[in-house]
């Protein structure tokens, strides 16, 4: 009985700095899924067996708590990585009220990615 490769989802809109935050996802997980919407992000986790998310605050059209929370409730096992443009402490708090495992910035996504992973899913090995 072979195993399903483990599955990552990076939820942006951004394609340019996707392409960097799956390169650094491949190495821990088998598969990577981006999706560039609110509804194929909730889709895409509801089809898949999606172990983490990464997910840019930003990628719904409301308050984006919100969609932590319902993913929190939908996905209650699901890793949540939360990324942002937004360095602002309220934000940071929000999102991790709502739910969120951890919360980077983009832009230390190069030195903060990799550690907030490793924390999570236990490849702190690697």
């Amino acid at each position: 009985m072979s195993q399903s490769p483990r599955c990552a989802l990076l939820a942006d809109r951004h394609l340019a700095l996707s392409d960097g935050i799956r390169g650094l996802l491949e190495a821990t997980f088998g598969v990577v899924v981006m999706v560039a919407d609110e509804p194929s992000l909730f889709e895409t986790i509801d089809r898949m067996r999606v172990e983490l998310a990464v997910v840019d605050i930003s990628i719904g059209h409301g308050n984006g708590s919100n969609i932590i929370s319902r993913l929190r409730e939908q996905f209650c096992d699901l890793k949540l990585i939360v990324i942002s443009v937004h360095d602002e402490p309220s934000v940071r708090s929000a999102v991790l009220r709502a739910g969120a495992d951890a919360f980077v910035l983009k832009r230390a996504i190069a030195t903060d990615l990799i550690p907030a992973l490793d924390a999570l899913t236990g490849t702190a090995e690697r």
